[in-house]
């Protein structure tokens, strides 16, 4: 996965400008302070060299991630997504990923630092559809949430909060949302977990959950396992300088969960670990409506076979109600 050409483009003009000691000083500093602060509601971006060291270190990840989410989930809602609502939206990394499977729609941006808002309404300037993008600042640990849209989106932003925030702003979220709540999150147990608060919770209040889950019930994993995604991020040259390593790509774990105010079909089954390969066999992990098991899918099966060979974790895979070769 990689980024738009005319956003990576921006991005590394914008780097030009700049000593490249001080975008690296930058970056690192960034995530010297995320690992420390994060979480505590302090302000970790005030410098547009810190926004431009953001921007090329994490626009790719989270756009990879929130990428991969909205694939999962757009196909249920072809035609019907027309106002977006990114709420903790940074540099505009998921604002990019639903503009790449919309063909038009009205987008609005909330985002608490002055120069992430900058800087993400400069870069959508190369797009004519994100050119007119509304951005506002907001503060959601401040003011509550008011702007509605089709859908709402919240990529990395609650595991930033305490308990009673999420659930404070968790609430707000769905009731700005008209059709579609999406949330992406760390591919961390504690990501997880707190998306499985947010799906409870969400259920509550009368959602339907369109993906990963494949239902509405309780969730079939153990306490001590969790529901992580991977999405391959190509890595520019400024990326890899700034994060320290020469491979060209790294792997982006996520943890996602749709959540529709109505309408929405779930898919039948969803793949959750790597498919195991074996000469003529391969070994699927599907969670279903019955619960989770392994699938054993064979040549013998024919067109599953098939599509077992081009599947990979998290995706829908097409099961028989009455799947043979059930471990």
């Amino acid at each position: 996965m990689d980024l738009p050409s005319t956003l990576k483009a921006a991005i590394e003009g914008k780097c030009a400008a700049w000593r490249h000691n001080d975008l690296l000083a930058a970056a690192q500093g960034i995530s010297e302070r995320y690992r420390k602060e994060s979480g505590h509601g302090k302000s970790l971006l005030n410098r547009e060299v810190e926004a431009l060291a953001y921007a090329t270190v994490r626009m790719p990840a989270t756009f990879a991630a929130v990428s991969a989410a909205l694939g999962s989930t757009l196909p249920c809602f072809v035609g019907e997504i027309h106002t977006v609502l990114d709420v903790g939206a940074g540099t505009g990394a998921a604002t990019w990923a639903v503009r790449m499977q919309v063909e038009d729609a009205v987008f609005t941006c909330l985002e608490r630092e002055v120069v992430m808002m900058s800087l993400g309404a400069e870069l959508m300037q190369e797009d004519a559809v994100l050119s007119r993008t509304a951005w506002i600042r907001h503060d959601l640990a401040a003011s509550p949430v008011t702007q509605r849209a089709d859908l709402v989106m919240a990529s990395y932003v609650l595991n930033e909060m305490d308990a009673p925030g999420r659930q404070r702003v968790l609430q707000q979220l769905w009731a700005c949302t008209d059709k579609l709540l999406l949330l992406v999150e760390p591919g961390t147990p504690v990501g997880y977990g707190q998306l499985r608060e947010a799906r409870s919770e969400l259920i509550r209040l009368g959602g339907h959950v369109v993906a990963p889950c494949v239902h509405d019930g309780a969730c079939p994993l153990p306490a001590e396992d969790w529901c992580q995604f991977t999405s391959r991020v190509a890595r520019s040259r400024l990326h890899k300088q700034f994060k320290g390593g020469d491979a060209p790509f790294e792997d982006e774990k996520f943890s996602y969960l749709a959540v529709a105010k109505c309408g929405g079909k779930p898919a039948q089954s969803r793949i959750l670990r790597h498919p195991r390969k074996e000469s003529g066999r391969i070994v699927l992990r599907l969670c279903t409506r019955e619960g989770i098991f392994d699938r054993a899918v064979t040549r013998r099966d024919g067109e599953l076979f098939k599509a077992a060979r081009k599947a990979g974790s998290g995706d829908a895979f097409p099961l028989a109600e009455n799947p043979a070769g059930k471990d």
